[in-house]
């Protein structure tokens, strides 16, 4: 495939990277970037024209995909066009500001009949993978809750960055990292019914918040509980689901955020006369680390393309991101109405 990139800040580049990784003949045809000077940095490492407006890129270049890694406030109108001219779309987290763009992307995508994936690389994480498979073969039985801690300390000046300007992300911390908590919630768990939620702006000069709490219910009363935090300074990451056999953990995304690690709790059994049953005490646990460079760049990449190649939604997929930025909308709805809010799943 001939592959666009729009937006050739830090994500794009690790997306310019993963081009290729799937061992086939993919190539970057083309980069844009507002910033002439990341633009150029870009297109020169990837071998590739390079642009200043993503229009005169469309006009212009012959291409099958894009990957949209620009600010917020941009991912809608760009995507949005390029799934009009019949391209497949690659699009970062969040899928649009809120819903109402979320939906406009997956419109689209449907209509055009073009592959929509939304930027969630943490699914491609080895150790939420290997949780995930565990978690599907029936490790933890009947699942009981799941929580997520997600955060890191922001930068000197950090309220005065993009992030801080509700018109360019839409929302803050919760819509930041928090898009990849609740995602991976319902990945693990399916789509939640109600939410309460509580979003403090406790330390940065900003109009949006820097912290998240959040409690989410499925239909079946299943509980996750989340925070996201630019207040936690030092990077964190912590997913744990917890079921009637046991617990899975995975800690730490590797670089700053420490070693990734899966931790397997396994309940003891009583294997007496009779049913075996769960006796107390603490379980059994054994760890897997997954040392080494971050693959999940590579390997989302792999199934953007394998899910262009084959036909069908990827993991991660539009509708995911719209699902997701639901569940935030209704958060934010909660925060502000001080009272539990119903999560829109239908559509």
């Amino acid at each position: 495939m001939r592959i666009v990139i729009v937006g050739c800040g830090l994500i794009g580049h690790k997306r310019a990277e993963s081009v290729g990784s799937a061992g086939d003949t993919d190539r970057i045809v083309a980069v844009c970037d507002v910033e002439p000077k990341q633009a150029e940095e870009l297109g020169l490492k990837s071998g590739s024209a390079v642009y200043t407006d993503w229009r005169d890129l469309f006009e212009r270049e012959e291409f099958d995909a894009v990957v949209v890694a620009t600010v917020n406030k941009f991912l809608a109108p760009i995507a949005i066009s390029a799934l009009d001219r019949g391209k497949h779309v690659l699009c970062e987290k969040p899928l649009g500001r809120n819903a109402e763009e979320s939906l406009a992307m997956v419109t689209r995508a449907a209509a055009n009949k073009v592959v929509l994936k939304t930027g969630f690389n943490h699914r491609h994480h080895p150790a939420l993978q290997k949780a995930k498979r565990m978690l599907d073969e029936g490790f933890l039985g009947s699942l009981y809750f799941l929580r997520g801690t997600y955060g890191h300390g922001g930068r000197p000046g950090y309220d005065k960055e993009w992030r801080a300007d509700k018109d360019l992300c839409g929302g803050g911390e919760l819509l930041d990292q928090g898009v990849h908590v609740i995602d991976l919630f319902r990945w693990f768990a399916g789509d939640f019914e109600e939410v309460f939620g509580v979003l403090p702006t406790y330390y940065w000069d900003m109009e949006v918040e820097d912290n998240a709490f959040a409690i989410l219910r499925t239909a079946s009363r299943l509980t996750a509980v989340m925070h996201t935090s630019w207040t936690q300074w030092r990077n964190r990451f912590r997913f744990e689901v917890f079921g009637e056999k046991g617990y899975l953990i995975v800690d730490g995304l590797g670089g700053s955020y420490g070693m990734e690690t899966l931790i397997v709790g396994k309940r003891k059994v009583d294997v007496g006369a009779g049913a075996p049953r769960y006796i107390g005490g603490a379980p059994d646990e054994e760890r897997f680390e997954f040392p080494g460079p971050d693959v999940s760049w590579s390997e989302e990449w792999k199934e953007f393309t394998a899910a262009i190649r084959e036909g069908r939604e990827p993991c991660g997929s539009g509708r995911d991101g719209l699902m997701a930025n639901r569940v935030i909308e209704a958060v934010y709805g909660s925060s502000r109405a001080n009272r539990p809010v119903k999560v829109e799943n239908e559509g």
